[in-house]
């Protein structure tokens, strides 16, 4: 198998997207997947790195990579060593982060052997669900989307509501990411640009509006999107194919960092799912 990882993709917003890609070579064109972190998330975080594994032994092309603004960097990948960034964070830029990298690999010269651009899929996690379903709505060149424990409604979002006068004043507000012990910065234009792009952000309309095949996977346990919100998409999209995986959590019983040679039982079965339903 090769694995190419941690190379720099250029985007729009001075900052590069770290990649990894995934696949064997074959010189046959191969079905490209495509995959995007949630929030305080990064490609390599948890079990990514088997899932994508997983992906190139069924015959696939797997990219993954880090939002620019994700607080990782080139030097260091994992974890957040730029808070800066991470508070410069929005949403249009994970769109437009998204865009570069699909603009990528249609216009690289490095895997044109390797990949069928006739057959390229998305995938998103937690927040990213939500980004995976606005593109692959605008971009036509997307053929189906897989949404995983993922939001229905950025504007319910705790990113974007809470005290807006405080935030507006402070100029900042911080969560605590549990793990890392970092106090992690979201500056008020994160929500100034969900009200500016509010129209251009509605999951719903883009989940009603979507044209191609979408798979659509939710924990029972998950407590950080409540299984409602798969509900949500499911109702505003009946085509879906909706699964549920028992007793599993927002993360599918995976955590960071994970030690382990195999993924967890729940991640095994999303995987399977994942593969089946591209393959079909």
């Amino acid at each position: 198998m090769k694995i190419i990882k941690n190379f720099s993709i250029e985007g729009k917003h001075q900052k590069p997207i770290v990649t990894d890609v995934f696949y064997n070579e074959t010189h046959q064109p191969k079905k490209v997947v495509i995959f995007c972190h949630g929030y305080k998330g990064f490609k390599d975080w948890g079990a990514w790195n088997l899932m994508a594994e997983a992906f190139a032994n069924a015959g696939f092309f797997f990219i993954k990579f880090n939002f620019s603004h994700n607080g990782g960097t080139l030097e260091q990948p994992i974890d957040f060593p730029d808070l800066e960034a991470f508070g410069n964070n929005n949403y249009t830029k994970e769109l437009d982060d998204l865009a570069s990298v699909i603009d990528w690999i249609f216009n690289t010269n490095e895997y044109k052997n390797e990949v069928d651009l006739q057959q390229v899929y998305l995938i998103g996690h937690s927040r990213a669900g939500g980004i995976v379903l606005l593109k692959s709505n605008e971009d036509s060149r997307i053929k189906k989307v897989i949404t995983l424990a993922s939001v229905c409604d950025f504007g319910k979002r705790t990113a974007t509501i809470g005290d807006l006068n405080q935030w507006k004043k402070e100029g900042v507000k911080y969560v605590v990411n549990g793990r890392t012990k970092q106090n992690m910065p979201h500056f008020y234009q994160f929500y100034e640009n969900f009200i500016q792009n509010k129209e251009r952000l509605d999951i719903k309309k883009a989940t009603e509006q979507l044209a191609i095949p979408h798979l659509l996977i939710h924990g029972d346990s998950d407590t950080s999107v409540l299984i409602d919100e798969a509900e949500n998409l499911q109702l505003w999209n009946p085509n879906a194919d909706y699964k549920i995986i028992k007793n599993a959590d927002h993360v599918f019983n995976v955590k960071h960092p994970w030690k382990q040679k195999d993924m967890s039982k729940e991640m095994e079965e999303v995987v399977n799912l994942c593969i089946n339903f591209i393959k079909k």
